[in-house]
């Protein structure tokens, strides 16, 4: 992979030890695969960050770096990955969640009441509380739907970056082998 195009954009060892906000948690940082760019790691990574990207609320980063710091794989990897979850993706993440929970608990959302909003009579402030009142009336079906939709992309986040990152080498032998011939057709052409 394109290692150092992404060694720019991590923090290295020394930058972690000055942080006076992370000196708390320093012997927690201090193995090689929370920063190292290496397929495992990577591909940890992206299966903490897809798993934490659908905890509700703003702990989906946190929960990411405490995963990606148990499975020691890659810690900005694993906080960064979480924004595939945002205002755009997460209507559709909740509808899905929640057809798979009903899949799995019988539940047919009959028990789910709508969301009790209009846009053109209350403003922006009350779709907040409408919209938490009718999240948490989704209950167990969605809990559940949501733990085997995070930890089916954490598997399947994991296995894609495996097989990209072997992909990208294979290619990149392939292309380098192809140079090799070509430099030894020349000298052979020239001699």
């Amino acid at each position: 992979m394109p290692r150092k195009h992404f060694r720019k954009y991590l923090p290295d060892h020394e930058s972690i030890r000055g942080n006076a906000y992370l000196r708390v948690f320093q012997p927690l940082l201090k193995h090689p695969n929370l920063w190292h760019l290496n397929r495992h790691s990577v591909a940890g990574g992206v299966a903490a960050g897809m798993f934490g990207g659908l905890i509700p609320g703003p702990l989906q980063i946190l929960t990411a770096a405490i995963l990606a710091i148990i499975f020691r794989v890659n810690l900005p990897v694993a906080a960064v990955t979480t924004f595939y979850t945002n205002p755009f993706t997460w209507g559709p993440l909740i509808l899905t969640a929640y057809w798979i929970g009903s899949w799995f608990t019988g539940d047919n959302g009959e028990a789910v009441e709508k969301l009790d909003f209009n846009w053109d009579t209350q403003s922006w402030m009350e779709f907040l509380p409408a919209f938490w009142t009718w999240f948490l009336g989704l209950g167990e079906t969605f809990l559940i739907g949501s733990l085997i939709l995070a930890s089916s992309l954490a598997v399947l986040g994991y296995i894609t970056v495996q097989l990209a990152w072997r992909f990208y080498i294979l290619a990149y032998l392939k292309r380098r082998r192809a140079r090799q011939r070509h430099q030894v057709d020349t000298r052979r052409e020239s001699d």
